[in-house]
């Protein structure tokens, strides 16, 4: 049993495809999504084989004021055999909190809807995070939105009638100050981010949501090219479906005690008031990159993802 959990963002920063394999549908290579909603995930295999990978050969990670080494990555994720003993480290799919949408004003909106924000304040609950703000009600926009175009919002051609909140009603503000605080990296270069995830942020209805993460991400059309020729081998067209940039997701890191015999512990060994679980996360939280590559195509700059771990500063 887990007896640890921590938060984790995921801000995309190259188009991300986390393939769900070929398809007979209109994109044959879709993304993987959730099968009772049709929201984008990650599937949380994938996600813990690209921050293992992130992992490996790291020797600079500081657990017990010792550095951890190579079995400190078998410890956490488990051996590459995967016969001898669990990872200490899990993971759950990464869902979507924020997709974000051309707007006729603002140039892009990040939308969400009841049913993922709901979700992302039961999983925060589950983590025990307090201080969770009340989440907003559809159809609303923060106090200071420049995404309205008289009273009304257009994003890609569909317009909606958005209330923007006032004096008397600050809950979407409210919740949108906070994201601000807790999702995007500190540091002054994300000044720029963090004032517009404060007023660019728009709760559409659940069906409405549905719609965008469904019709709206990105979809490209792939060529291969004859070595021989150099110009496009006949039959080989196909289309790839990615996850654009500014989407945001977040996954819950897990931690247990360590399943060795206490002498082969390593760095993750108790000493004074910290248990297995909670020197395994520090592990996580300490050596967690600022940005790791998710999902296909590396090799042309698909799916950089920059990482925010929730941490002390949050707490």
């Amino acid at each position: 049993m887990y007896k640890k959990i921590k938060p984790f963002f995921m801000i995309v920063e190259t188009p991300l495809h986390a393939g769900s394999g070929t398809d007979l549908g209109t994109i044959d290579m879709p993304i993987q999504r959730e099968r009772h909603t049709g929201f984008p995930k990650i599937e949380s295999s994938g996600l813990k084989g690209c921050i293992r990978q992130a992992f490996e050969g790291k020797g600079e990670i500081m657990v017990n004021n010792k550095k951890a080494d190579a079995q400190a990555v078998s410890l956490a994720f488990g051996p590459e055999n995967g016969d001898e003993h669990a990872g200490a480290l899990g993971f759950t799919d990464a869902r979507l909190l924020l997709f974000p949408v051309k707007s006729m004003k603002g140039v892009f909106a990040w939308i969400t809807c009841p049913k993922a924000l709901e979700r992302f304040s039961k999983d925060l609950k589950l983590a025990e995070i307090s201080g969770i703000p009340e989440m907003p009600k559809t159809n609303t926009a923060p106090n200071g939105c420049q995404l309205f175009v008289g009273d009304k919002i257009v994003l890609e051609e569909y317009t909606f009638t958005i209330t923007k909140d006032s004096n008397n009603e600050e809950t979407c503000t409210k919740f949108a100050a906070w994201l601000s605080t807790n999702v995007i990296p500190s540091g002054n270069e994300y000044n720029y981010w963090r004032d517009k995830i404060k007023k660019d942020i728009v709760i559409l209805s659940d069906d409405d949501f549905r719609d965008f993460v469904n019709l709206s991400t990105e979809v490209t059309t792939r060529i291969k090219i004859d070595n021989k020729t150099g110009t496009v081998e006949r039959g080989a067209l196909f289309t790839e479906e990615y996850l654009p940039s500014e989407t945001i997701l977040y996954s819950l890191a897990l931690t247990t005690p360590v399943f060795k015999e206490n002498g082969m512990k390593g760095v993750f060994t108790k000493i004074n008031s910290k248990n297995e679980e909670e020197l395994v996360m520090d592990y996580f939280t300490n050596g967690m990159p600022e940005i790791i590559q998710i999902g296909g195509n590396a090799t042309i700059g698909k799916g950089l993802a920059r990482i925010k771990v929730w941490g002390e500063i949050n707490d």
